[in-house]
């Protein structure tokens, strides 16, 4: 019989540590938290130092019977969640329901889910560190607060269901302002000046202007381009300057949290909650070809570079044997810890470096494999050696202008040789004073950028330098902002909408040091300082309260109404009153002013400057109306599916679902017409619904698989374009939907 019990968060986790252990342990899962505030009322008492009142979690019950009746069975229970602040939590949420049943608690905990980590954690066993909990709970009772008492005031005043956060509320603002820091910049134009010339040698080489009379140059007409080009003409380039010199590029350090989610996004295109899914599984646990669960990476949560003696010694053995001792760095690789970082275990890195993304790449998926070998790769080439290049630059003169031109040579690949580096870029072999010919003289318009929209990397990197949030959170962050409506994606960079444009607005208007960027990253140094003993979260909160209680109270009053919807600066083309930005259920729309005296509305976009403009919307004409004989049309409904309609309405109502064309192939009779959910989803169902519920994501082409037979073929979307594909995994039949004109 078992005489100890261990307490996972994850069931996968469970997999994992049961190989390692004999029969005298019983391994469960809490299956992530336990007990929470209570979701339909604030559950803390503010009149009694911010006392939470935890309930279990609803669907949890009976996960917390299992785990009484486990800890009535032994005599030590093992609390092994995550370890981090939020795991600290769950473990001591669990001792507080498991007091009663169980004989002894303690706590433990493992950066790796190897056998000799947790054996190793087995041996030291702890308390529940309560200062990690209070600063937990600090946090959670600090984000209730801010969720519950905000989020009912932009119900009233804007629209129903959305909800304002700590955090997330700062983070919306960052995106709003680089919006609206893009609407209001002005190009700038420039020209740049390119000399292509030849030496001795005859190979065709690019300078380029950089100065003239010995200070920077900027040309910003086509004139004095044009007057440039003037003085120039049939003067001589000759050779000034030739330096060559050695530089060693260093590697980065290994994977800590936020490099990994930002890396994970520019070249693999993930989002960061999709990141973290991913690594999760890799931390707690892939079945191997023998049936057995192998955890391939460390804990993914953290902000520390430090890497342990062990694993450091470990990967000196794997690039000595693999690469050569040439690759190994003249002393031990030690990256700088941010200062803000909370050190609490390593880097992530892989548990085994032996364990190669080749030799698992059969037993993961292509995500998997393309993350793992991210973290396998970055953390070898962390500890290798500096690769080394011979820079070259050269200098040429021609009248009073100065000319430019660098190269590099690769003279040995280093830590490249696992993460390759920049292609050599070699310029000629040229001497001090040696005359060129010039083949060209190219110039070129330019204009100044504005700044970038945020990417999830660059938002994430942003966060981080400005110590909002914590590199945990930043997934949930984004995520929220995308689920609440606040922004979109367009080419993988976000934009505010129109609903996160003006919830910033009124967060702004009437919580503006709630909105503040310093302030927010203060509130994390002070959750910091409760984690590390150093102040109550009782007196954190009582101080937050001070501050925040009267600009809630101010707000109630002051906070402006958008119910009956906002200004614009636009006319109705129907009766010329002004037309007002509305809040629908499936977004925002354009309304006149008078209605119902006047019903006209319509979409609306916004130029490069922010100005709004009415949507010009084309139909494309489809068919005649079997009631009226007018023109059938394609439209959209207000969550984003395509119907036909008849043009006149509306005088005639007819309308019917677009139709795929596709036969439906659960039932045979209906066909697969498209859809959409009420967050603007498209998915494609059977036209039979209710009798048939048959639905898929993907759009069907009424085309037979040449392969297999299926009676349609999908469009599923890439990163690069759109394929045809068949619906039968197993199948496997696809090509390219731009040969047939599908997109």
């Amino acid at each position: 019989m078992p005489k100890s019990l261990i307490i996972v968060e994850s069931p996968a986790k469970v997999k994992t540590i049961r190989k390692f252990l004999g029969p005298e342990y019983l391994v469960e899962a809490s299956v992530g938290h336990v007990r929470d505030l209570p979701s339909s009322t604030l559950g803390v008492d503010e009149a009694h130092g911010f006392e939470p009142h935890y309930e279990i979690i609803p669907g949890k019950e009976k996960v917390v019977s299992e785990l009484k009746s486990a800890a009535g069975k032994v005599d030590t229970v093992y609390l092994a969640p995550d370890p981090d602040r939020e795991g600290e939590a769950i473990a001591w949420h669990v001792s507080c329901l498991l007091k009663d049943k169980a004989h002894d608690i303690k706590r433990i905990q493992f950066n790796e889910i190897t056998a000799r980590a947790v054996k190793e954690a087995l041996e030291h066993p702890r308390d529940v560190d309560e200062n990690l909990v209070h600063a937990q709970q600090a946090r959670r009772i600090l984000d209730r607060l801010v969720g519950y008492k905000i989020s009912p005031l932009l119900w009233k005043t804007v629209k129903r269901g959305i909800s304002a956060g700590r955090v997330q509320s700062v983070a919306l603002r960052l995106i709003v302002d680089r919006e609206q820091e893009r609407e209001r910049f002005e190009p700038v134009e420039f020209w740049n000046f390119y000399a292509f010339c030849r030496g001795q040698d005859e190979l065709e080489f690019r300078l380029e202007l950089t100065r003239r009379k010995g200070k920077k140059i900027v040309i910003s007409s086509a004139g004095e381009a044009e007057a440039l080009e003037r003085d120039l003409q049939g003067k001589p380039f000759v050779v000034t300057s030739i330096e060559s010199k050695k530089r060693e590029k260093q590697p980065q350090p290994p994977f800590i949290t936020s490099t990994l989610q930002q890396t994970a996004n520019q070249r693999l295109g993930y989002s960061a909650r999709r990141t973290m899914g991913i690594a999760q599984r890799l931390y707690e646990g892939i079945e191997m070809g023998d049936g057995n669960s192998t955890a391939l990476i460390t804990y993914m949560r953290t902000d520390s570079t430090r890497i342990s003696e062990e694993a450091q010694a470990a990967a000196a053995t794997f690039i000595s044997q693999t690469y050569g001792e040439d690759y190994l760095p003249g002393k031990k690789r030690e990256f700088k810890v941010r200062a803000s970082a909370q050190d609490a275990h390593e880097a992530i890195r892989p548990v085994d470096v032996n364990v190669t993304p080749d030799v698992v790449r059969e037993n993961l998926t292509a995500e998997q494999y393309n993350v793992y070998k991210l973290i396998w790769s970055r953390f070898v080439a962390s500890q290798m050696a500096a690769a080394v290049y011979l820079d070259t630059s050269i200098v040429a003169a021609c009248a009073d202008t100065e000319w430019q031109t660098r190269g590099q040579r690769q003279l040995f690949d280093g830590w490249q040789k696992v993460l390759p580096g920049d292609k050599d870029s070699l310029v000629p072999e040229l001497a001090r004073d040696e005359q060129l010919t010039l083949v060209r003289l190219d110039k070129e318009q330019k204009f100044t950028q504005p700044p970038a929209r945020f990417s999830e990397a660059s938002l994430v990197r942003t966060l981080e330098e400005l110590g909002i949030g914590r590199p945990s959170t930043y997934a949930t962050i984004i995520s929220t902002l995308e689920d609440r409506g606040y922004v979109e994606k367009k080419e993988r960079s976000f934009v505010p909408t129109e609903l996160g444009r003006v919830v910033c607005q009124q967060l702004l208007e009437c919580f503006s040091r709630l909105m503040d960027v310093h302030f927010t990253a203060e509130m994390e140094g002070a959750l910091d300082k409760v984690a590390e003993g150093q102040e109550g979260w009782d007196e954190l909160l009582e101080k937050f309260a001070t501050d925040f209680n009267p600009t809630l109270a101010s707000a109630a009053k002051n906070m402006k109404s958008y119910k009956g919807g906002m200004e614009t600066d636009l006319r109705c083309p129907e009766c010329g009153e002004p037309l007002l930005i509305r809040f629908g259920k499936a977004g925002p729309f354009l309304t006149c002013k008078t209605y119902p005296d006047c019903k006209f509305s319509s979409n609306f976009v916004r130029d490069e400057h922010g100005h709004l403009v009415i949507a010009q919307v084309q139909h494309v004409v489809v068919g005649i109306c079997p009631d009226c004989g007018s023109d059938l049309v394609i439209k959209k409904s207000k969550t984003g599916s395509r119907f036909i309609a008849c043009s006149a309405y509306p005088k005639c109502r007819y309308a019917k679902p677009y139709t795929t064309h596709v036969t439906c192939p659960a039932c045979g009779k209906g066909e697969l017409v498209e859809k959409s959910s009420k967050k603007g989803k498209i998915f494609y169902a059977c036209s039979s619904y209710p009798a048939c519920d048959f639905a898929l994501w993907n759009e069907p082409v009424p085309e037979t698989c040449p392969d297999c037979g299926s009676p349609y073929l999908v469009i599923r979307k890439t990163r690069q374009s759109s394929v045809l594909a068949c619906p039968n995994r197993e199948c496997g039949y696809t090509r390219s939907a731009l040969e047939e004109g599908t997109e």
